[in-house]
């Protein structure tokens, strides 16, 4: 009688060992909801490297790093061409994808689980990666062409993000520009299946009963501050004018100005909130719709 296979080796990484925790551990000695422990000190060392996020006060902390252990148990990473991910760049986005989830959790006790959980993989490039396009004309000639991207989320698929990007992200705050929170602002726009520059909106948002009438009032706003910022693009490519602040993609249609802005707003507010003030308090009334208590003496 031939004798069992060996089993299969243990994933590594920080993600694969909080799934072997979660399933390995006594029912009794789990709460609802909450995460295994991250350690301390790599959890330290990613922080200290964000300073975008040294503006949250202790409870906020707490609670994104408390979304940290839950998005790393529910994701799996993957590295493309070669490319190794450990754990402090598995830590480095999940503390940047979960950035937005701080205030939009108090109807839903899992906020990770609930605008993320369409998904499971994320691909990490070593560089920017090719994505292969095709387009048909109204001749029916079809064009095909190669994309170089940063990032890209797709609804009920996985997100890829180019890692020097990511690492890129404690310098390139000044700009407004964060690639992982742009793609995950994209999920969140994609929670209810249709790319289209305004997320689900929670009941009663700015007074509306509605949720016709809330839409209705998202994009008398958004729409307004995306058409003049492609005015203020054009100017500056066809007649030399100043460039505007935010990244130019933002020009190239509603939803990815709402993402760009997003990822602007959350890493850089005090230029964001010059730039946008409309937008800022749109945003506001969407992303930190619940106040949590500021512990700062």
């Amino acid at each position: 009688m031939n004798a069992a296979p060996p089993p299969p080796p243990a994933p590594h990484g920080l993600w694969a060992r909080l799934r072997r925790w979660w399933g390995q551990a006594p029912t009794a000695a789990r709460r609802p909801f909450e995460p295994p422990p991250l350690p301390d000190a790599l959890w330290q060392s990613v922080w200290d490297s964000h300073g975008f996020l040294h503006g949250l006060n202790p409870a906020e902390q707490q609670r994104l790093r408390q979304h940290c252990g839950q998005f790393l148990h529910q994701k799996e990473f993957h590295g493309a061409h070669g490319l190794v991910v450990d754990d402090t760049m598995a830590l480095a986005v999940a503390q940047q994808a979960c950035l937005p989830l701080l205030h939009l959790g108090p109807a839903q006790p899992e906020p990770v689980q609930a605008w993320y959980g369409d998904f499971v993989g994320i691909v990490l490039h070593p560089g920017v990666a090719l994505a292969q396009r095709e387009h048909v004309d109204e001749d029916g000639v079809v064009h095909e062409w190669h994309e170089e991207l940063a990032g890209e989320a797709m609804h009920g698929g996985p997100v890829m993000l180019s890692w020097p990007d990511v690492a890129e992200a404690p310098h390139s705050a000044e700009q407004g520009y964060n690639v992982v929170i742009h793609e995950f602002l994209h999920k969140i726009d994609l929670a209810d299946g249709e790319a289209d520059g305004c997320p689900p909106l929670p009941a009663g948002f700015l007074g509306h009963r509605s949720a016709r009438a809330a839409r209705a009032a998202w994009f008398d706003v958004l729409t307004p501050a995306w058409q003049d910022f492609r005015e203020q693009v054009i100017r500056a490519e066809r007649f030399g004018q100043a460039e505007p602040w935010l990244d130019p993609y933002a020009a190239e249609a509603l939803d990815e100005f709402y993402a760009v802005a997003g990822e602007a707003y959350f890493v850089n507010r005090a230029r964001f909130s010059e730039a946008f003030p409309t937008v800022l308090r749109l945003y506001d009334a969407f992303f930190r719709r619940e106040a949590i208590p500021d512990h700062r003496a």
